[in-house]
C-alpha cells in the first residue's frame, strides 16, 4: 500500500511538468510575465518571450537559455495586429508547435473619471487590454484546435468583478476578457483546448510603482486585502503553472483570484467592528 502511495504522489507531481511543451508569453520583459516564463522554463517550458521592450527579453532569453532551455525573444507591440500575427509565426516556426498561451500584456494607462476621459483614451485601454487578447487567440487558437491539445491562460484583474471608479475602461475591458474566456472555453472544449482566467490583486510591479513607492498609499492599499499584504510575481506562478500543466487537465472556464481575499473581501473598517447586539432574524 506504501508503495501504491509513493507511485500516485509521484504520478501527482509528474503532471505539474512541462517537459515537451512550449509556451507563449506575452507582456514577458517584466513582472507577472517574466516570472511565469521563468517558472515555466523551470517547469521543463521552451518559450517565447513576447513583449515591447527587446532588450529586456534578450535578457531574459539569454538567462533561460543558459539554464538548458529554449528560449526567444520576440519584440511585439499587442496592439499591432500585424506584430502580433509575425509573433505567432515566429514562435511556430521555431519551435513548431505553441502549447501554452499566457495573454498577460495589459495595464490601465491611467486613472480619469469616466466623464473626464475621453473616446480616444476609452479605445486606447480596450485595445490594450481585449482587442490583443482576441488578436493572439485567433491566431494561435486555430493551431491548437487543429492539434486537439492547448492551455489558453487569459490574466484579468480584481476589477473583472469589483469595479474600481477612475478605471472604468480597464474594468471594462478586463469584465469582457473573462466572459470570452469563458464562451471559448465551451467553443474549444471539444478539440482538448483549455480555456481559464486568472485575477491577480495587488502585485508588486513596476505599473504598481505609484503605489509602492509611497508608504502611505502601500498601507492603505495593503489594509484592504484581508491576508494584509501585498503580492509578488512569484505569488501569481502556482495557478499558472498549475493550469498550463496537466495536472488542470480537467479544469476549464474558470476564473481564479490571486488577490488576498481582496475580490471577496468587505471593506478594512467593516472587518474590524465588534459587533455586541444580538441581531434579529428577519420573518
Amino acid at each position: 500500500m506504501d508503495d501504491e502511495l509513493a507511485d500516485g504522489a509521484s504520478r501527482g507531481v509528474e503532471r505539474f511538468s512541462l517537459t515537451g511543451k512550449v509556451a507563449l508569453v506575452t507582456g514577458a520583459s517584466r513582472g507577472i510575465g517574466e516570472a511565469t516564463a521563468r517558472c515555466y522554463a523551470a517547469a521543463g517550458a521552451d518559450v517565447a518571450l513576447v513583449a515591447r521592450s527587446e532588450a529586456e527579453l534578450m535578457r531574459i532569453a539569454e538567462s533561460l537559455r543558459a539554464s538548458g532551455r529554449r528560449a526567444m525573444a520576440i519584440r511585439c507591440d499587442v496592439r499591432d495586429a500585424d506584430d502580433v500575427q509575425a509573433a505567432v509565426v515566429a514562435t511556430l516556426n521555431h519551435f513548431g508547435q505553441i502549447d501554452v498561451l499566457v495573454n498577460n500584456a495589459g495595464g490601465p494607462r491611467f486613472n480619469a473619471t469616466f466623464l473626464d476621459m475621453r473616446e480616444e483614451g476609452w479605445h486606447k485601454v480596450i485595445d490594450l487590454n481585449l482587442n490583443s487578447v482576441m488578436r493572439f487567440l485567433q491566431r494561435v487558437g486555430p493551431h491548437m484546435v487543429t492539434r486537439g491539445t492547448g492551455s489558453v491562460i487569459n490574466v484579468t484583474s480584481p476589477a473583472t468583478l469589483r469595479p474600481w471608479p477612475g478605471i472604468t475602461a480597464y474594468g471594462a475591458a478586463k469584465a469582457a476578457v473573462l466572459n470570452l474566456s469563458q464562451a471559448l472555453a465551451q467553443e474549444w472544449a471539444a478539440a482538448h483546448v483549455r480555456v481559464n482566467a486568472v485575477s491577480p490583486g495587488w502585485i508588486r510591479t513596476e505599473i504598481n510603482r505609484a503605489f509602492t513607492d509611497n508608504v502611505t498609499a502601500e498601507a492603505a492599499t495593503a489594509a484592504d486585502v484581508p491576508l494584509g499584504r501585498w503580492g509578488v510575481p512569484d505569488d501569481i506562478c502556482g495557478a499558472l503553472l498549475w493550469l498550463a500543466s496537466d495536472a488542470s487537465s480537467y479544469v476549464t472556464g474558470a476564473h481564479i483570484t490571486i488577490d488576498g481575499g481582496l475580490t471577496v473581501a468587505v471593506p478594512e473598517d467593516w472587518r474590524a467592528l465588534r459587533i455586541d447586539r444580538t441581531w434579529a432574524e428577519s420573518d
